[in-house]
């Protein structure tokens, strides 16, 4: 099993507000949806509420303390670490979609991020991705997406993997 984060996060980290995204961006949109098809996705209830829907040719898993809590079409887990035991033998990558409890338990265990680093600052969130040891990770590969009338705002979208030096 291979733990993966895919976040999109402005310059002070934030994430989110009211339980939505901050911005309409197209271009990571596209870019989250390319690199999580036909893989595991596990989220937050919260998260889960936000979308409204499982995402379509994803499996998709939704983590909360809530007891009878079973949303047609998802799996549903009491905890990070028993799903992450659920899926322990698989060969498949895992992708941690949010929110911020969810990235700030997922962190220390995670082998590679996914990041869109977007270009702006959001004052008003109320969501927040946890600070990074960026010395533990290097970038494996990195590219510019500008402002344009399909993204509210430029961003960096950026690959890490675990520096295991």
């Amino acid at each position: 099993m291979r733990i993966s984060v895919i976040v999109a996060i402005a310059e002070n980290n934030a994430i989110g507000r009211d339980n939505q995204l901050l911005w309409h961006i197209k271009d990571d949109l596209q870019l989250f949806k390319k690199t999580t098809l036909n893989h595991v996705i596990i989220m937050g209830r919260k998260s889960f509420e936000s979308i409204g829907r499982p995402l379509p040719k994803r499996t998709n898993v939704v983590i909360t303390r809530k007891q009878n809590y079973q949303p047609e079409g998802v799996l549903v887990f009491n905890s990070l670490n028993d799903a992450f035991r659920h899926f322990e033998k698989t060969e498949e990558e895992i992708f941690v979609i949010g929110g911020g409890e969810i990235y700030r338990q997922t962190l220390d265990d995670a082998h590679v991020l996914h990041i869109s680093h977007v270009h702006t600052t959001i004052e008003d969130a109320d969501t927040y991705f946890p600070k990074v040891k960026w010395n533990e990770w290097n970038v494996d590969s990195e590219q510019h997406y500008p402002k344009s009338e399909d993204n509210d705002f430029s961003f960096t979208y950026k690959v890490y993997s675990k520096n295991l030096s």
